[in-house]
């Protein structure tokens, strides 16, 4: 049975069943999880949603082919799976992707690489995702940009996600469906009882929230062994592996809409995909990182790695002063003793400590197996509990996902433009830049965040070019979004087209309002 969640704001204490410590895309797919199935839900970041590691991947919703070259088939497999499943969910934030990738005469020989793809198409079901093929690149549009010595190659699929956007969804989900987001909120420390777990919450403002939790749930990603140790005063019963991967951002590099993949001579891979229109992202590094998560950034040894691998393929070469933009993160790798950082699995486990008051911690993971990894983990909560609410993730779309109804629909992906073209109809006073931006944020969403404007007047200031009060407040009132750094960074990628000082115009635009 599911603990009703209860508030006693003279005390500023909660009760609840599950708190959720890290609002990263794992504690947030496992509140929305959760909340759904019934269970009273507390999630708190001491930061903003997804203001770290979340917010920092190659933006991919795949299945990982390299991992093939480990024989990850199980790892693989599972993330094929959730490729569609996830693409259906949330049509506005993740879209398909084909990947390019350069046949090097360094490389393994072509008929091997056709047989790792052939794997890649059929290790899991495709409904929504074209299958792999040999293309040649003196006639493919993809070849244009490369190196004439680069004239055969391979073509397959697999997705794109706005990755910050995919953790304040699952956070907006579990919140409409009674659990408590708490952003800026640190978990100061979780004391174990016989049947629950008392926890002292500090918010920025010094204000002290006290929580009475059947079950903590430790997601804090890179800080999962240092929660267990300072936050509950227990030891870690699982090693996680610190791994910088850092990311650059240069002008467009191509024209059309594939992205790459290339393979270093040390065997190590970077991808470079169309970003925001007018930009290219480049990455990732793979270095072990022993510093603080919250610390991590991109050196020039980095940038140099990148700029270097990307002049081995393309013919107009980058260097050091065309990064516009760069951002890195750590990744919470489960320590398996592995030499090479980029071959350490990218695999979870969960750890579910039973003893008296139980605490859950996951160690590990990756963006495209966040559901599954949620799934499992509410499973054995729920089962611990005697909730008999079953897993329902599967067949619900993310916030603004509905595009066609209520339910995960192939049409959602294969029909966008459709939908963007209705959308344009509807709100035909609007530019058409800025209706395809606001029906990739926010799907059918919009209609919330556009409720009550029929005329561009109705937008209120324009803050910066496109970006107007109609939206901020939106992002403040449902998406949690308290400063401009979310709002430029996280909410969107609007930091990269908007002038310089942009951001201390919105911050003082919000403190006035």
């Amino acid at each position: 049975m599911a603990l009703p969640a209860s508030r006693h704001p003279a005390t500023g204490s909660i009760a609840c069943d599950l708190l959720v410590v890290g609002g990263g895309i794992n504690g947030a797919g496992i509140a929305r999880d959760a909340a759904g199935r019934g269970l009273s839900v507390v999630l708190c970041d001491k930061d903003d949603l997804a203001a770290h590691t979340s917010s920092a991947s190659t933006k991919l919703i795949h299945g990982g082919l390299r991992y093939l070259e480990h024989y990850e088939f199980g790892l693989v497999r599972k993330a094929l799976t959730e490729r569609e499943v996830l693409l259906r969910a949330a049509p506005h934030i993740m879209w398909p992707l084909r990947f390019v990738m350069p046949h090097d005469r360094g490389q393994r020989p072509a008929w091997m690489i056709r047989v790792g793809l052939f794997l890649y198409d059929h290790l899991a079901r495709r409904a929504l995702l074209p299958g792999s093929a040999t293309i040649d690149l003196r006639r493919h549009v993809a070849g244009k940009p490369l190196k004439k010595t680069f004239t055969r190659g391979f073509v397959y699929s697999d997705g794109w996600v706005d990755d910050a956007r995919l953790v304040v969804l699952n956070a907006m989900d579990a919140a409409e469906k009674g659990a408590t987001i708490l952003t800026r909120t640190e978990c100061l420390s979780v004391q174990r009882g016989d049947n629950a777990w008392q926890a002292t919450l500090g918010g920025i403002a010094g204000d002290i929230t006290q929580v009475r939790a059947r079950c903590v749930v430790n997601a804090t990603g890179p800080w999962a062994s240092q929660f267990l140790e300072n936050a509950a005063h227990q030891p870690s019963r699982k090693s996680v592996r610190l791994v910088k991967g850092s990311h650059i951002v240069v002008r467009k590099m191509f024209d059309h809409a594939h992205a790459y993949i290339f393979q270093h001579p040390d065997g190590r891979i970077i991808f470079a995909i169309p970003y925001e229109q007018d930009f290219t992202l480049i990455g990732t590094t793979d270095i072990d990182y022993t510093g603080k998560a919250e610390q991590v950034a991109i050196d020039a040894a980095e940038i140099d790695y990148l700029c270097t691998l990307s002049n081995r393929y393309f013919n107009d070469p980058i260097s050091p002063a065309d990064v516009v933009w760069s951002y890195s993160g750590v990744r919470p790798l489960l320590e398996d003793a592995c030499a090479d950082a980029s071959a350490v699995t990218r695999d979870y486990q969960l750890d579910f400590d039973t003893a008296h008051a139980p605490m859950l911690s996951v160690f590990g993971g990756k963006i495209t197996t966040f559901r599954k990894l949620a799934e499992e983990a509410v499973d054995l909560i729920a089962a611990h509990f005697g909730n008999a609410a079953g897993a329902w993730t599967d067949r619900a779309c993310l916030p603004g996902g509905d595009l066609f109804g209520p339910a995960p629909e192939n049409r959602s992906v294969l029909e966008f433009g459709a939908y963007c073209a209705g959308l344009q109809a509807r709100y035909d006073w609007l530019p058409a830049s800025l209706v395809a931006r606001y029906a990739r944020a926010y799907g059918t969403r919009v209609h919330v965040l556009l409720q009550g404007c029929t005329a561009r007047a109705d937008l209120g200031d324009e803050i910066a070019p496109g970006l107007f009060a109609v939206e901020v407040d939106y992002l403040r009132c449902h998406e949690w979004a308290r400063t401009a750094a979310d709002i430029l960074w996280r909410r969107s990628k609007l930091g990269l087209h908007v002038p310089k000082g942009t951001a201390a115009t919105l911050d003082a635009w919000i403190a006035s309002h």
